[in-house]
């Protein structure tokens, strides 16, 4: 079972890192394009990937409902309601603010990586020391699992 697991995990991240790279979404010029609504130059065609995300996850989430538990686990790890707080807000202004500067958000980031750009580079290392020093500060110490 778990080597079904990995097997179905690995090929969800090609395929998903597929649609990425033939999307455009690994372009950061392209993802500023679309972000930069005011200049007159929108490319608009971004949101043919919005809509095809939609186009799939809308029936994925009407069988994830009907189903008792997944194909290769024993429940569903679904996130727990959360209330709309001041730290919700602030991550949410803090990542559209880095994705209005670069371009790149974490997932398209990851998967250019091998594309060679040091501009991704940066991005992935800014990303890693964000989390590190997330982690290390007062937030990361209250959302830390518990030591056992």
């Amino acid at each position: 079972m778990m080597l079904w697991r990995l097997v179905i995990t690995l090929l969800a991240g090609l395929l998903f890192g597929s649609g990425l790279a033939l999307s455009g979404m690994l372009d950061p010029a392209r993802v500023l394009g679309f972000l930069d609504l005011a200049s007159g130059h929108w490319d608009p065609s971004l949101l043919l990937v919005l809509g095809g995300a939609l186009l799939v996850a809308m029936p994925a989430v009407q069988l994830q409902r009907r189903l008792s538990r997944p194909l290769l686990d024993t429940r569903f790890q679904l996130p727990l309601m959360a209330p709309i707080d001041r730290r919700l807000l602030l991550g949410a202004a803090l990542f559209g603010l880095g994705w209005g500067l670069a371009g790149l958000c974490p997932g398209p980031a990851l998967a250019a990586l091998g594309l060679g750009i040091a501009k991704i580079y940066d991005f992935v290392a800014a990303l890693v020391a964000g989390m590190m020093l997330h982690d290390r500060g007062p937030a990361g110490r209250e959302t830390a699992a518990p030591k056992a």
